[in-house]
């Protein structure tokens, strides 16, 4: 049974989940209808989601993302890029071996930026149904999904949420937070 959380939220993933170790992070969200010009037709927006592996101290152990799609201890894979959101479910995901992720990492950390924002003038007050949900990746399970749904208006950089250790089991924290980053550079400089 899966698990709605508001934002702020925490809920346990393998305390009452013995032998929990694979997940699927699926992440969406549907663009809104844009008014088109005379002679032009608003670019689609290409949102696009990456992982930033943190150590104890936050800061950036590895990253993943569409130019690097898995881990440097394979760990953690981001199976593509979707360049318009088009459709229904997942518009993209991320599969995680917990029993493989490094000691040293402490944190999960999933993010989801608008490619090339600023020269397209877009933010996600121009996106609607974002979410982020975690599945049981042996059983197809969903175990929790955190639908983001505050106004989001001139943000160009969602974290959604992230998965951490706290007492030797891992736990989902849904975040919620938005910045004004133009681009995963600048996401990743606060990590450094």
């Amino acid at each position: 049974m899966s698990i709605s959380l508001a934002k702020g939220q925490k809920i346990d993933l393998t305390k009452g989940n013995a032998g929990l170790s694979k997940l699927m992070v699926g992440l969406g969200w549907d663009e809104m209808k844009q008014k088109s010009g005379f002679f032009s037709r608003p670019e689609p927006i290409d949102c696009d989601a990456s992982v930033l592996m943190l150590d104890a101290a936050g800061k950036l152990a590895d990253l993943v993302y569409f130019g690097q799609l898995n881990s440097n201890c394979k760990s953690v894979r981001h199976t593509g890029d979707n360049l318009t959101g088009a459709g229904s479910g997942d518009d993209e995901q991320v599969l995680i071996d917990l029993s493989q992720v490094p000691e040293h990492v402490n944190k999960i950390v999933f993010i989801v930026n608008i490619y090339d924002c600023v020269k397209r003038k877009q933010h996600f007050g121009m996106i609607k149904n974002a979410f982020i949900r975690v599945v049981n990746a042996s059983s197809n399970a969903e175990l929790v999904k955190f639908s983001l749904s505050e106004d989001y208006n001139n943000i160009t950089s969602l974290f959604t949420g992230e998965i951490y250790r706290h007492n030797g089991e891992w736990k989902f924290n849904a975040i919620g937070d938005g910045t004004n980053d133009p681009g995963l550079k600048e996401i990743i400089a606060r990590y450094r």
